[in-house]
C-alpha cells in the first residue's frame, strides 16, 4: 500500500453529490463469474481464481439449500435461487475456502448474538446477493424508546442538560462519515463474496468479530513494516511467519446496540444490520480501534488530527487487510496548505487510462473525489464512491458507472468522465499499475512525514 503524497485533509465527511442516472444500461467491468488470464501481484488474493458452480453437487450441498429453503418466503426463495443460479451461492474465494452456502447455513443453525434474528439476517444476505447496491452508509435514527439509554451511553450519564441536548441533537442529525468502510463493504461483497458472507456470519454471531489469516505483503514488501503496521493501527493480531499474519476484526462495543435496534426498527434506506456492522468493524480498523458507532466519531492518531471519517491512508490500510491485497493509493490531486486544489500529479490522460488498465482486470476502483465547498472557504470537501465499469456513447463520450453508498439508490450512478476525472484526489489501484509511472514509497512512510512535518510547522507558528 502505497501513495505519491498524502495531506492531512479529511474529505470524507461532507455529503455527497447526487447525480440522475441515464437510461443506459452498465458496460461493467469483467466478473469474476468470467475466467481471465491476470498478471500476478504481490496478493493472490488480488487475483484468485474462484470456482464457479450454478448447480447443487453433493448431499450436503442440497441439504443446506433445503434448510435456507425452508425458512423462506417466496420472494426470497426466488432471491436463493437466483444465487445459486447466478453462481454466487457455490462460490469459494474465502479466507478458510467456505463457500456462500456454507456460511448462510451457519447463520440460520449456529447461534447468533442476542436481540439479532437469524432470518433477518439471511433476508439481509439475499438482498444483498440479489443487488449490492442495496449497500448504504445512510444512518439509521434511534426510536424515542431507546433515546435515555444511548444518550446515557454518549454522555457517561451525564446530568448536565446541555450535554443531553447536544447529544440528543446530535443522533437527531447524524450523517455518518462511513463512505470509506461502505465503499470497502461492496467491493467485499462484489469481488471477495464468500469472504464476505464469513465475515457476516463472525460478526453477528455471539463473539461478534472474525478471525482472518492475511499475507504481510499485502501491506508491505518488508515483513518488519508489516508488524509495524499491525502494531500502530492496534490491530490484535498474531503472526504466524514471515509470510502470514491471523488478525481479529471487530466492530466498536456501541455497534451491536445500532444493529440491534436495526433488527426490528430499520426504516427504509437505512443501513442493515449487516452496513451497521461491517461499517463499525472497518472504521475501528482504520482508526487505531477508537471509533464510536454511537457518536459517528473516532479519535485523532499519529497521521491525522481529526475526529470524523477515515484519511486516505488508513482507508487503504483497511482495503489491504480486509481484502488481503496490496493496494497502492495513488493521489492525483495537489492540495495546498489551506485545503484548496493546487494542481495535478498526472495528465488526465495517464489518470484515465490506470483507471481503465484496472477495470480491464477485473477490480472495482475505489476513489475519494473532491469539490470546492462554498459553506467552508471553498476548501475541498469530498466523498468516497467506487468506480465499477465505463463505457463510450455514441458521441465519444466517456462515462463511468459507480456505487455511491450515500445517493439514496439501489442502483449504480453514472458519472461522465470530463466531470470525475478532474475530482478524483485517490484511487485505490493495484501497484502494476501504479508504479508504471513512478517508484512509490510505502503510505505509512509518506503519511508519517506529512504528520511529523505538519506538527513541526505548527510548533514554529505557535
Amino acid at each position: 500500500m502505497a501513495s505519491v503524497n498524502l495531506p492531512n485533509l479529511n474529505i470524507y465527511q461532507t455529503s455527497s453529490v447526487r447525480f440522475k442516472n441515464t437510461e443506459d444500461k452498465p458496460v461493467t467491468n469483467p466478473s469474476a463469474n468470467t475466467p481471465q488470464n491476470h498478471p500476478a501481484f504481490r496478493a493472490e488474493a488480488y487475483t484468485s481464481t474462484v470456482t464457479i458452480r450454478t448447480s447443487l453437487a453433493t448431499k450436503d450441498e442440497r441439504k443446506k439449500y433445503n434448510a435456507l429453503s425452508n425458512e423462506l418466503e417466496l420472494p426470497y426463495r426466488k432471491k436463493l435461487e437466483y444465487a445459486l443460479k447466478s453462481g454466487q451461492l457455490l462460490k469459494n474465494n474465502s479466507n478458510d475456502k467456505s463457500t456462500v452456502l456454507d456460511n448462510l447455513y451457519k447463520i440460520i443453525t449456529e447461534e447468533r448474538d442476542p436481540g439479532l434474528d437469524k432470518i433477518t439476517i439471511l433476508k439481509e444476505c439475499l438482498d444483498i446477493l440479489a443487488n449490492p447496491y442495496v449497500i448504504t452508509q445512510t444512518c439509521e435514527d434511534i426510536p424515542k424508546e431507546y433515546q435515555r439509554q444511548v444518550i446515557g451511553l454518549i454522555t457517561n450519564l451525564s446530568e448536565n442538560p446541555n450535554d443531553i441536548a447536544k447529544a440528543k441533537w446530535d443522533l437527531d442529525n447524524m450523517h455518518t462519515g462511513t463512505c470509506p468502510a461502505a465503499s470497502i463493504e461492496f467491493d467485499l461483497a462484489t469481488k471477495h463474496t464468500a469472504e464476505f458472507f464469513r465475515m457476516v456470519e463472525g460478526l453477528t454471531s455471539p463473539k461478534n468479530e472474525v478471525v482472518k489469516t492475511i499475507k504481510m505483503d499485502s501491506l508491505s514488501e518488508k515483513s518488519s513494516d508489516a508488524i509495524w503496521l499491525l502494531t500502530k493501527f492496534k490491530t490484535p493480531h498474531v503472526i504466524k511467519n514471515f509470510d502470514t499474519a491471523e488478525v481479529l476484526l471487530k466492530p466498536d462495543k456501541n455497534a451491536i446496540i445500532r444493529a440491534r435496534i436495526q433488527n426490528n426498527h430499520r426504516d427504509k434506506g437505512e443501513r442493515s444490520i449487516i452496513d451497521v456492522l461491517m461499517q463499525s468493524t472497518f472504521m475501528q480498523l482504520g482508526s487505531q480501534q477508537t471509533y464510536d458507532s454511537l457518536t459517528d466519531k473516532r479519535a485523532p492518531n499519529a497521521w491525522t488530527q481529526e475526529n470524523g471519517g477515515l484519511i486516505d491512508f488508513e482507508k487503504t490500510y483497511v482495503e489491504s487487510v480486509v481484502e488481503d491485497k496490496n493496494t497502492t493509493s495513488v493521489t492525483y490531486q495537489i492540495v495546498d496548505e489551506n485545503g484548496r486544489l493546487a494542481g495535478y500529479e498526472k495528465d488526465f490522460g495517464t489518470i484515465k487510462k490506470e483507471l481503465l488498465d484496472t477495470l480491464k482486470m477485473g477490480h472495482n476502483i475505489i476513489i475519494g473525489y473532491t469539490w470546492p465547498d462554498p459553506s467552508n472557504d471553498n476548501k475541498l470537501a469530498g466523498h468516497e464512491i467506487t468506480i465499477v465499469g465505463y463505457k463510450t456513447k455514441p458521441n465519444g463520450e466517456g462515462i463511468f458507472y459507480c456505487q455511491d453508498s450515500d445517493d439514496d439508490s439501489d442502483t449504480y450512478v453514472e458519472m461522465s468522465e470530463k466531470f470525475l476525472l478532474p475530482k478524483i484526489h485517490h484511487a485505490g489501484i493495484p501497484d502494476e499499475i501504479a508504479s508504471r509511472d513512478f517508484k512509490y514509497e510505502d503510505s505509512w512512510e509518506v503519511g508519517l512525514k506529512d504528520f511529523q512535518e505538519m506538527n513541526k510547522n505548527r510548533k514554529k507558528t505557535a
